[in-house]
């Protein structure tokens, strides 16, 4: 699982890589002082756990709709043993 917060250069090899960004978005990121490297990483990172629960859901939806029906038909397994 990738970590919410990116790794440091000193920990992971860094790929040099060019991306084009709407020009005044870039100004505005650099006269807040952020990192654009970093804003960027974060923004994959949040993309592709996205991406990755999207596909889990669509790779299992089959099944989770059966352990629905199986509760909506019998009730949840072992209710009667909770307490509240």
């Amino acid at each position: 699982m990738i970590s919410p917060e990116p790794k440091t250069a000193q920990r992971t090899q860094r790929r040099p890589t060019n991306v084009s960004l709407d020009r005044a978005l870039v100004d505005e990121a650099r006269s807040l002082g952020i990192n654009l490297s970093q804003a960027c990483e974060r923004g994959i990172i949040e993309q592709l756990a996205k991406t990755r629960a999207e596909r889990w859901a669509d790779e299992n939806r089959e099944a989770l709709a059966s352990s629905n029906a199986f509760v909506e038909a019998r009730g949840l397994p072992l209710a009667g043993n909770r307490q509240f």
